[in-house]
């Protein structure tokens, strides 16, 4: 005779009723008919009118609230945010933090896939000051960084930008990228001879490609900086 799960079939039906809770709030936002910024109407009213329980509405604003979709004030209701992709892909940032160390690997092919491509846009469209905020990171680096300095200069570069892109869904998912790979770079700079004047080297090039608005050139320059971590790295592993 086979065993019920040992939460209960009651369990099961809970995470069903409150999987149909979110797909209706969801529609609702999808619809339009709860746009960003708007407030949720009374728990009590929202319930009856989708025919739901209130414990499964609550249990779905819960769920939305932890995604970013929903944001519950207290003592003042729940409102939709303003679904911004930073918003949204943040929860992604949470997740992909959960990484194993045999999988940093694939975190970096999809860094290569995406920050060229953000290279080549931002020297098209980053303005004449974004170039100037980028020329100042790379001049804020100290002669004789730490590692903590070095890897904290070499996020706010392409942080700056991937911002500078102009794809706000772009940026979001590079800097949801950026986690797993920190430590993959501290452990190079620990490790690997020559990486600072490498890593100098590769910004100033990857600085004077989009200052010099030749896109593709930025493209191949970013290219050739991520893949030489990744590279690295699989010869660590």
């Amino acid at each position: 005779m086979s065993r019920s799960p040992a939460w209960g079939s009651g369990g099961v039906r809970g995470v069903a009723v409150t999987d149909a809770a979110i797909d209706r709030i969801k529609e609702m936002i999808i619809s339009g008919e709860l746009a960003p910024g708007d407030r949720l109407p009374k728990e009590a009213d929202l319930a009856e009118r989708l025919g739901l329980s209130r414990n499964s509405l609550r249990e779905a604003v819960r769920a939305l609230s932890l995604i970013n979709v929903l944001d519950v004030r207290q003592g003042d209701g729940t409102y939709v945010t303003s679904l911004q992709p930073n918003l949204l892909l943040d929860a992604m940032s949470f997740v992909v933090d959960f990484h194993r160390d045999d999988t940093v690997l694939q975190f970096l092919e999809v860094r290569r896939i995406l920050e060229p491509a953000a290279t080549a846009m931002a020297a098209t469209t980053m303005s004449e000051d974004d170039i100037k905020g980028l020329r100042e990171i790379l001049d804020s680096l100290p002669e004789d960084p730490s590692i903590e300095q070095l890897v904290a200069n070499d996020l706010e570069f392409h942080q700056h930008i991937a911002a500078g892109a102009g794809n706000a869904v772009l940026c979001s998912l590079i800097e949801s990228l950026s986690g797993p790979t920190t430590r993959a770079r501290v452990w190079r700079g620990l490790t690997q001879e020559g990486a600072l004047g490498k890593t100098r080297e590769q910004h100033v090039a990857i600085y004077e490609a989009i200052a010099g608005r030749q896109s593709e050139l930025a493209r191949a320059w970013a290219t050739v900086h991520v893949a030489g971590v990744e590279e690295w790295l699989r010869k660590a592993l």
